[in-house]
């Protein structure tokens, strides 16, 4: 088992570093330009491992890939308790089920991963924050975040908050929302890309 899990996990990371582009509803991509930083307190000196790195993009790409094929009881029980516990699985899961389409539906591509070692006012442990760029077969973009946190080394990642925005076909020009549209998106696009992130 233990081997097997292994195994995937290097087949997904190879995957993901390779910037394999995903087809619809596969596993996320690493945009191959993809940024990296650090947010750690004060004289904390952090440096992700592998292994971490590994668990925290098995996460993601599992809890989107779970929201793809609409299996809402496996992507619910990768929340958060304490996020659980502010959402319901009732009310959730009739939020997602009335959505036509999901953020998960295209091809994902984070394009920074942030960590954040012990942040202050949180629950301990490391967070990681995955900004994404979607884009779906119909031409619609979705961008946003997924951050996943892990209490200790020993422990699973969990996702503790989401935050997404669509932007339609019509609102896009040249594969790039339309300036207007561009500078009310609360998505974090790249840098020197004026959005309102």
């Amino acid at each position: 088992m233990a081997i097997e899990r292994a195994g995937r996990l290097a087949v997904l990371a190879a995957a993901l570093l390779a910037g394999v582009q995903a087809s619809a509803g596969a596993p996320p991509t690493l945009a191959p330009e993809i940024e990296r930083e650090t947010i750690a307190p004060e004289g904390v000196a952090f440096k992700p491992a592998p292994a971490d790195e590994e668990g925290a993009i098995d996460r993601f790409a599992e809890y989107a890939k779970a929201l793809a094929r609409r299996d809402f009881a496996a992507a619910y029980a990768m929340l958060r308790l304490s996020f659980q516990a502010s959402n319901p699985r009732l009310e959730w899961e009739m939020n997602m089920r009335k959505r036509a389409a999901l953020w998960a539906d295209g091809q994902i591509r984070i394009l920074r991963l942030s960590w954040y070692p012990d942040p202050p006012g949180q629950p301990a442990g490391l967070y990681a924050a995955f900004d994404f760029r979607g884009d779906r077969t119909d031409g619609t973009m979705d961008c946003g975040y997924v951050v996943v946190h892990r209490a200790d080394p020993l422990s699973a990642f969990t996702v503790v908050r989401i935050d997404t925005s669509e932007v339609p076909p019509e609102l896009i020009e040249d594969g790039v929302p339309k300036a207007d549209v561009l500078r009310q998106l609360p998505c974090y696009l790249g840098k020197g890309i004026a959005t309102a992130f």
